[in-house]
């Protein structure tokens, strides 16, 4: 047990840091409809680490971190602007784009490179059972941060994100709210990624509040409780799950999601019928 503790502590701690804030951002994501903006954001970022490999850079580096940073807030710069009121092309078709674009670019960064499946591996999964405590005690700071500063602008947040044309009119400036979100969910996105990789990243923003959803929640707060305590419930399972199966813990996790909210689904529906 005592051996267990020692190996796990660390990644399930950072694994309930990240579902914090990430549950938080979902719940946002989720009422815009733009499902794959965190995807899109995170592959953003793993591209930035990507050219930070390239340049020789550890990937724990400072020097790797402000890299990624910087293409994730590129990416948040054209989210932000890719959200106008009239517009043929809708503001998912930008995100799926920059998704592709991005992954492609990446892959084609390394393919010459001896280490460029690993390190693709990498991105994709990440590595949380190595992770620091600094590395948690930093993420847990910067998310706190964060989390005060949407809390403090929770308001217009919140407005911009349910009724952007009534937060016009209201007098917001819907660009620079946007710029604001999205620059903070890309310095979010920078740390998990390097900690958890692309996919779990997606699924903690995802899945625990679709599961709110899919469990008959519909007051927000209550959604975001039931997203935290869903999501660390599968966290820890699934860290669980990896250390008894010996399986990668970021893919068994993101597959106990997957699992999870099909069992929600139908005990949901069997409420309903």
């Amino acid at each position: 047990m005592s051996e267990i503790i020692e190996i796990m502590l660390w990644p399930v701690l950072a694994c309930i840091v990240l579902t914090g804030i990430h549950v938080y951002f979902g719940a946002h994501v989720i009422r815009r409809g733009v499902i794959f903006v965190d995807l899109s954001l995170a592959q953003v970022a793993a591209f930035g680490s990507t050219v930070a490999f390239l340049f020789g850079l550890d990937l724990e580096s400072v020097g790797a971190y402000f890299i990624s940073l910087a293409f994730a807030l590129v990416g948040a710069v054209l989210f932000a602007l890719a959200r106008k009121r009239e517009s043929e092309i809708p503001q998912e078709a930008i995100i799926g784009i920059v998704y592709a674009v991005a992954t492609a670019a990446a892959i084609l960064a390394v393919a010459r490179q001896p280490e460029g499946a690993e390190h693709i591996k990498a991105l994709l999964i990440g590595s949380v059972l190595t992770v620091t405590p600094l590395a948690v005690g930093k993420t847990a700071v910067l998310y706190a941060l964060i989390g005060f500063l949407h809390w403090h602008w929770r308001k217009p947040m919140w407005q911009i994100t349910a009724d952007p044309e009534a937060a016009k009119r209201e007098g917001l400036t819907v660009r620079l709210w946007d710029f604001l979100f999205y620059g903070s969910f890309a310095f979010v996105v920078t740390s998990s990624v390097r900690i958890v990789g692309v996919l779990l990243v997606f699924a903690l923003l995802v899945v625990p509040g679709t599961a709110a959803i899919l469990a008959g929640y519909r007051n927000p707060v209550s959604r975001l409780i039931f997203g935290w305590i869903f999501g660390v419930i599968v966290c820890v399972a699934g860290m669980a799950l990896s250390y008894f199966a010996n399986w990668p813990p970021g893919a068994t996790i993101v597959a106990l999601f997957g699992a999870s909210l099909l069992v929600t689904a139908l005990v949901g529906a069997a409420k309903t019928a």
